[in-house]
């Protein structure tokens, strides 16, 4: 029985694109760089997808994330490269502005307080997570929140998992489930520590003969009939 779901954030409970959008675009504003264009919008998601792979591959710092994707972002459209930190620090708070959440994901954690422990698992800023948290509501309904940049360690790498498991105390890692949409980071992360996989897949891709998965979702609302089935 599944006792415990670790909840991924962005592009899971909350649409992550709508938020990336609105805040690139009100920043484009206050500082002044002038129309932020589809395609330009297109590319820079592009970009920070490639760098926080990276960072989950252990490859660039946390740091180097942060800064280095508005730096390469900046420098292909010929913008100043010198306001990258200003307007990264700025970016952090602006994207918790812009709350969507995806399958009523409100609704559905609350329906499962008290019938499951639930967490909250993201590799994102402490800065733009605990604005985001706060303003959805969710985190009255969580029973804690872990950050990889708090923690010291990012999902997938298997350390991230276990200071988890050190303060959530699970009986047996066969009750706990992550459900997330990023095969990288959330499924692979849940492989490496031995728990239970959901997938949450709403566009239909292909995770690939590599992954192997305990469920695949298209909406949220079946975490419940993963829940049921591990009765």
């Amino acid at each position: 029985m599944i006792t415990s779901v670790l909840w991924d954030v962005d592009g899971t409970l909350l649409d992550f694109a709508a938020a990336e959008r609105a805040a690139i675009l009100s920043l484009f504003e206050a500082f002044g760089l002038g129309t932020c264009t589809d395609v330009m919008l297109a590319r820079y998601s592009e970009i920070n997808v490639g760098f926080w792979k990276r960072l989950e591959r252990n490859e660039l710092t946390r740091d180097q994330v942060l800064k280095g994707r508005f730096e390469q972002f900046f420098s292909e459209y010929g913008l100043d490269t010198g306001i990258v930190e200003a307007f990264n620090d700025q970016y952090q708070l602006r994207l918790g502005d812009t709350i969507v959440f995806r399958d009523d994901s409100l609704d559905i954690v609350r329906s499962l307080h008290g019938r499951v422990r639930q967490y909250a698992v993201s590799n994102g800023t402490v800065a733009a997570q605990t604005k985001k948290l706060k303003r959805s509501g969710l985190d009255a309904w969580m029973d804690g929140v872990f950050l990889s940049e708090t923690l010291g360690v990012e999902k997938p790498n298997i350390g991230f998992f276990e200071k988890v498991f050190a303060q959530i105390h699970p009986e047996d890692l066969s009750q706990v489930m992550i459900v997330g949409d990023s095969l990288t980071s959330d499924m692979q992360g849940g492989i490496n520590a031995g728990i239970r996989t959901c997938w949450y897949n709403p566009d239909g891709k292909e995770a690939g003969a590599s992954y192997s998965l305990d469920y695949v979702i298209a909406d949220l609302h079946e975490v419940e009939d993963c829940l049921d089935a591990e009765r």
